[in-house]
C-alpha cells in the first residue's frame, strides 16, 4: 500500500487541491447569500410595489425615499443594484447615479421615470446606467433587467 501513494506528489498538490476547495467553497456561499437590492424613490406606493415585486424574486430589498437617505445611510457599500427614480428632489437620479458610479464603478444602476421625455434625454457623461425604464413598465421586464445587470457586473 505505501508504495501506491506518491508523497511528493500528493504534498504538491494537496495546497493547489485546498486552495480550489477554498475559492469553490467561497464562490457557492457567495452565490448563495440573497442579493441587495436599493430602491430610490419618493413615492411610498411604488417603494412598496417595488419591495413586494423584489422580495417575491428572493431579493433583499432596501428602501429609500430620497437620494439623500441612500447616501447617508452608508448602504452604498453593500447593494448589489440600485433602482432610482429620476425625478427626486434635491438630488435627483441622475446625480446619484454619478455619485454612486464614482464611488461604485461596477454598480448595476436601474433608472425609473414618470415623464416620457427623460427616455430621450442622453445620459450624463460618464456615467453609465444599465436600463431606464418608464414608469409603469412591465414588472417582469424589470425583474429580467435586474438579473442580467447583476449577471454582467463585476463580482464582489
Amino acid at each position: 500500500m505505501e508504495g501506491l501513494i506518491d508523497r511528493k506528489a500528493v504534498a504538491c498538490e494537496a495546497p493547489v487541491a485546498l486552495e480550489f476547495a477554498v475559492r469553490e467553497t467561497r464562490a457557492m456561499a457567495e452565490a448563495s447569500r440573497e442579493l441587495i437590492i436599493a430602491v430610490v424613490d419618493d413615492d411610498r406606493s411604488v417603494l412598496e410595489a417595488l419591495e413586494d415585486l423584489l422580495q417575491s424574486a428572493g431579493y433583499r430589498v432596501r428602501l429609500f425615499g430620497s437620494a439623500t437617505a441612500l447616501l447617508e445611510s452608508g448602504s452604498l457599500a453593500d447593494i448589489d443594484c440600485l433602482v432610482s427614480d429620476i425625478d427626486l428632489p434635491r438630488v435627483d437620479g441622475f446625480e446619484l447615479l454619478r455619485l454612486a458610479k464614482a464611488a461604485r464603478p461596477e454598480l448595476p444602476v436601474i433608472l425609473l421615470t414618470g415623464h416620457a421625455d427623460m427616455t430621450k434625454r442622453p445620459e450624463p457623461a460618464g456615467a453609465r446606467y444599465f436600463r431606464l425604464f418608464k414608469k409603469p413598465f412591465d414588472a417582469q421586464e424589470l425583474l429580467t433587467a435586474i438579473s442580467d445587470a447583476l449577471r454582467r457586473a463585476a463580482p464582489r
